[in-house]
């Protein structure tokens, strides 16, 4: 038999040691897994390291996670087709005349890459290396331009088809399709929050974000003549979208039919090479792997912990802080924000849902303020979205917001990285208002779900 240890104990020296790990640099996958190994044969027997694949196993055969390579595939082969330009090119040439008008460019073409890109680094680099200088070389305030680029590009992780929301529904057993198109009206809010902030701003003081001059401006002709180009990637965002929303296919056979459409509008584009099928083939293999190894940590290091009733221990701490439910939910959120801004989100996923989900069922959420609440069997798709929304803002915040340095491994050298911590916080605090949106108004996220499955 293993040691015996308080279970207080033992948290702490769990969570201690993985942070002491995940500071030295070593990566989370390797972290999680090699401690619960670790701790299971000082703190288990050796017959509780049979526990592993038992964890591990129904990960691999998880007939949902084989959408994550698929859509990871099918966002390489998009932006290997050069599509993310051209979009841009587009949309800037039809917003020009705005003040700020280039900055809600950004904001509509990260949008619109979202729902073709379920990955947000893809998305932040390309359009950081397309709309940061062309925004820069028209006089827009730098900070402005950051901050857009930024929040537009976390948009991938909320709006289908995302990755995560594949990710969430393995993990709390939820229907994948209802949690995708429950991130559909959560995402355009907080892309409509950032237009308009960025328009408003803009307005008040046009120095930040000047309109494009007369001489660069086009004609109306010429923007209808632009609306071609974007007419096949649009059409693979409705396609996949489309044929999960009318229940035509599950999300994993329309990643398949997305991943045909990209290849088609890659062709269509010219750019159909070996080459570009080779490098996008690598990058999926390397973003999968990374995914599929975290899961297995992961879930090996929260097995450990559920098995010595750290689950319990965590309920009952949570429970008996005496917080109403809401209460609970926002210390929820905080914890999910703090750890957001050390760990990567697959991590945090794994790690809290187990744990946090249960608590979640066991509350009665009445609403807020005369507002309708949550019933009880909604509770993990409600969750699950402001889980989602909760993580975009992990991705921008500091010191360790993965965007912030996506985006300054392609920044021009003037802007510093200062600079992009400063311009992510009003992007921050709007994402905290959708946040609360959400939470206040939980139609946001089910009244879509509910239009599309109640009818099946």
């Amino acid at each position: 038999m293993g040691l015996e240890i308080g279970i207080g104990w033992l948290t702490l020296l769990l969570f201690g040691s993985l942070a002491v790990l995940l500071l030295l640099g070593l990566p989370m996958a390797f972290c999680t897994g090699s401690l619960a190994i670790i701790y299971l044969y000082v703190f288990g027997s050796g017959s509780v390291l049979n526990m592993l694949p038992s964890r591990v196993f129904p990960f691999m055969t998880d007939y949902q996670l084989s959408a994550v390579p698929l859509f990871i595939f099918m966002a390489a082969v998009l932006e290997k087709a050069g599509i993310i330009e051209e979009l841009f090119d587009v949309i800037y040439k039809w917003l020009g005349a705005v003040k700020g008008g280039l900055a809600s460019a950004t904001v509509v073409a990260c949008t619109l890459l979202a729902a073709m890109v379920g990955v947000v680094g893809a998305t932040e680099v390309t359009m950081g290396m397309i709309a940061l200088p062309a925004m820069l070389r028209r006089g827009y305030e730098p900070k402005l331009a950051c901050g857009a680029l930024l929040a537009g590009g976390t948009l991938g992780i909320l709006i289908p088809p995302s990755v995560m929301a594949i990710v969430y529904a393995v993990v709390a057993q939820q229907s994948l399709g209802e949690l995708l198109i429950g991130s559909v009206f959560p995402g355009l809010l907080l892309s409509g929050l950032y237009i308009a902030y960025v328009t408003v701003r803009c307005y008040l003081d046009p120095s930040l974000g000047p309109a494009l001059p007369k001489e660069e401006r086009v004609s109306m002709r010429e923007k209808l003549r632009l609306l071609r180009n974007t007419i096949a990637p649009i059409l693979v965002i409705l396609l996949v979208l489309g044929v999960i929303f009318f229940g035509i296919a599950t999300p994993v056979e329309a990643a398949g039919i997305g991943t045909f459409g990209a290849l088609v509008v890659c062709a269509l584009h010219r750019r159909l090479t070996w080459v570009a099928l080779y490098d996008a083939g690598l990058a999926t293999l390397r973003a999968t792997a990374m995914v599929m190894w975290i899961f297995f940590g992961a879930t090996m290091f929260v097995g450990f912990f559920v098995v010595k009733g750290g689950q319990t221990f965590v309920s009952e701490l949570i429970i008996g802080t005496g917080l109403p439910p809401y209460g609970i939910l926002f210390l929820m959120m905080v914890v999910l924000f703090i750890l957001g801004m050390f760990l990567d989100w697959v991590g945090i996923l794994l790690l809290t849902v187990p744990i946090f989900l249960p608590i979640m069922k066991s509350l009665q959420f009445d609403g807020v303020a005369g507002v309708a609440g949550v019933a009880v069997e909604q509770i993990p798709l409600w969750y699950g979205v402001i889980f989602m929304v909760n993580m975009q803002m992990a991705f921008l915040s500091p010191p360790f917001g993965y965007s912030l340095f996506y985006l300054k491994s392609v920044a021009p050298p003037q802007i510093s990285m200062a600079m992009i911590f400063r311009s992510a916080v009003p992007f921050l605090m709007l994402q905290a208002v959708g946040l609360a949106l959400c939470v206040v108004f939980p139609k946001i996220v089910l009244w879509l779900p509910g239009l599309v499955y109640s009818g099946h």
